[in-house]
């Protein structure tokens, strides 16, 4: 059973029963990241997500997480472009307390001076972490190459200078800006009544007073570079991404297809050939990133430096072989993969959540399982080839480079 409430303030709640099971997952959800950030907010969506959890009105940084602890729930948080999620898992018998808890930071956070002194220098050394996880810096140093410095080429850390300047006015300035009701989706999934689960959201969130929002779309400039940092590290880590469809797209559930059979997947055309073949990588995947405004295809891969340019151009047969032919049995592969897929989400409370709460803040209705398997049934090959002819555009084409290497990649 599903069920759905706008509150007179412009909160929306969300409810996926999921009877049978022992747990619930609660997520607070707002519709704001990295990509709505100007150049003096760059990284502040993260900053606020590690101080929510610094200290309450009523509450110590110890008491949150002693208090969840105490009653075995487990509470987290996570910062992407266009989202922040504020969430928390335990049992059925425990919800009540475990939403107390979780909506206290939410909503009374008071971001003492002395722990955003101390949560600077952590997130700082996560900035630092990630530069020196080769991987994740590639991925990030690709969305530069492919967006610009602005909106979705944001990363989501923000830089060191911008950590170390952030103020409890920064904060205030921007949760006024962003957190606002309109922007803000409750989402529960599992083993919850929803006379209480509505109850919970009501307590808490129902005072909350209305303001206006400001959701213009995201200024998107495919910048189309090549950019590369040089590591003396054993691999060389390379990515490129071209330009892929949005989030609603006609031809979406096509394109995952597609992806699916270029790179998604142990039987996928890279994996095969690139790491099964050829032995020229551990590593190697594609996917799709879908936004409101446009979308990217990402093809990456961590292969032996001396292997560099052969591995890249294995990629490019790859991305070549695709554009001309799809089997009808790679095709209904995908498709049973897809399909599993959402399947599998139906069995996870935090899959769940986070679902139905991504699907109001993106579309504004409540997601459809038997809805959304009847349009993966509904594509056709002939949908996949057109989903590849619009998916390798190469005058957008971005790449990026992270080893012992000393210019970029051009293709």
């Amino acid at each position: 059973m599903v069920h759905y409430k706008k509150f007179e303030n412009g909160i929306r709640l969300i409810v996926k029963q999921m009877q049978g099971l022992m747990s619930v997952t609660m997520g607070i959800i707002v519709h704001t990241g990295a990509s709505v950030e100007n150049d003096k907010e760059d990284g502040i969506s993260h900053f606020i997500e590690h101080m929510m959890f610094k200290g309450t009105k009523k509450r110590s940084a110890f008491a949150l997480s002693d208090e969840m602890d105490r009653i075995g729930a487990q509470v987290n948080a996570f910062t992407s472009k266009d989202i922040t999620c504020y969430y928390a898992k335990s049992t059925t018998g425990h919800a009540a307390e475990a939403f107390e808890i979780l909506s206290d930071l939410f909503l009374n956070s008071t971001f003492p001076e002395d722990e955003m002194v101390r949560e600077k220098g952590v997130i700082v050394e996560e900035i630092n972490m990630n530069d020196d996880t080769p991987d994740d810096y590639c991925l990030d140093l690709l969305a530069r190459a492919y967006f610009g410095e602005r909106g979705y080429g944001r990363n989501i850390l923000g830089s060191r200078k911008n950590v170390n300047g952030f103020t409890r006015s920064d904060i205030y300035d921007y949760l006024k800006k962003r957190y606002t009701p309109e922007n803000i989706v409750i989402s529960m999934a599992g083993n919850i009544d929803i006379s209480v689960a509505e109850k919970l959201a009501e307590d808490f969130f129902a005072g909350v007073h209305s303001a206006p929002s400001d959701n213009a779309p995201v200024p998107v400039t495919l910048a189309g570079q090549s950019l590369f940092k040089k590591k003396d590290i054993e691999q060389v880590h390379l990515a490129m991404a071209f330009p892929s469809v949005k989030r609603y797209d006609r031809l979406f559930d096509a394109t995952q297809i597609m992806n699916s059979v270029l790179g998604g997947s142990m039987s996928s055309r890279l994996f095969q050939k690139v790491r099964e073949e050829l032995g020229l990588a551990y590593t190697v995947y594609s996917y799709v990133s879908p936004y409101a405004e446009t979308g990217s295809l990402v093809v990456y891969a961590g292969v032996n430096a001396e292997n560099y340019m052969k591995s890249a151009q294995a990629i490019c047969d790859c991305i070549k072989d695709i554009k001309h032919n799809i089997s009808n049995e790679e095709f209904m592969r995908g498709k049973e993969q897809m399909t599993a897929s959402s399947v599998f989400a139906q069995e996870s409370t935090s899959s769940q959540m986070l679902l139905y709460g991504k699907e109001l803040i993106y579309s504004g209705k409540v997601y459809d399982f038997e809805e959304r398997v009847k349009k993966i049934a509904a594509v056709t090959l002939d949908d996949v080839m057109e989903a590849v002819a619009c998916n390798f555009d190469e005058t957008h084409l971005a790449t990026a480079v992270v080893g012992n290497v000393d210019k970029p990649l051009k293709l």
